[in-house]
């Protein structure tokens, strides 16, 4: 622990039971230190930025009152299958019909159940091939304006895109937690992002997204699939 996570914790904790938490992401996205004083069932949450935090790198300290099952109840999160299943359906690109390709998921969001207990498929919450040119024109700008502008969402993009030399299609997992979205929502979905990630296989990119002033312009997307050699997306030039 940092010497101000332990000046922290030396005060005023006389008859509290303390629980240490560090928290830490594979790819060291962020490093929390994560500090739990209880007395009689409810919690002083305190957050310490041990590193930076994307959607917490404003807050260098917070203390909010939570109840202590709901700041863990993201531990046990499971996927339902229906996820999988769809994940495996647009990471499979096998000889289809026309019909079939119609049918294809250009893009869809996740979320966790009522009881926070399960990822599942967000209802109506999805674009297929078969909806482009028809009832919607440009599939980025639509898959924007399906992000909820005041909670987290997990995400598969299916992008296709042009480099310098081909044309190319790549899935794209994406990581939603506006900076609107209230704190709770952002822990239980970033603590529970590792359980879906595990499903999506061979996924090549990771997104996480902070605002709709980092995902407006695709041009930003661009260069999370190839850099400067991209030099189009979904047939509009960056």
């Amino acid at each position: 622990m940092t010497a101000e996570g332990t000046e922290i914790c030396n005060k005023g904790v006389q008859n509290l039971h303390l629980l240490y938490i560090f928290c830490s992401t594979e790819d060291n996205v962020f490093r929390l230190s994560i500090v739990f004083l209880f007395l009689q069932g409810q919690a002083d949450f305190f957050i310490y930025c041990c590193g930076l935090s994307s959607f917490l790198a404003s807050v260098n300290f917070c203390c909010l009152n939570y109840s202590f099952d709901l700041i863990l109840q993201a531990s046990g999160v499971t996927v339902n299958d229906e996820v999988i299943k769809v994940f495996n359906d647009m990471k499979v690109r096998k000889s289809s019909t026309p019909e079939e390709i119609k049918k294809r998921k250009k893009a869809v969001l996740f979320c966790l159940s009522d009881d926070k207990k399960q990822i599942i498929v967000e209802e109506s919450k999805q674009i297929l091939v078969g909806d482009i040119g028809d009832t919607v024109e440009d599939p980025y700008t639509a898959f924007v304006k399906l992000l909820p502008l005041n909670d987290c969402r997990y995400a598969l993009y299916d992008a296709t895109y042009e480099t310098k030399e081909s044309k190319k299609e790549d899935l794209v997992f994406i990581f939603w937690a506006p900076e609107s979205a209230p704190l709770k929502s952002k822990m239980i979905y970033a603590s529970s992002k590792d359980a879906i990630k595990k499903k999506f296989t061979g996924i090549k990119h990771e997104w996480q997204v902070n605002g709709l002033d980092d995902i407006k312009d695709r041009s930003t997307l661009g260069e999370k699939l190839g850099g400067n050699v991209v030099v189009s997306l979904e047939g509009k030039p960056l």
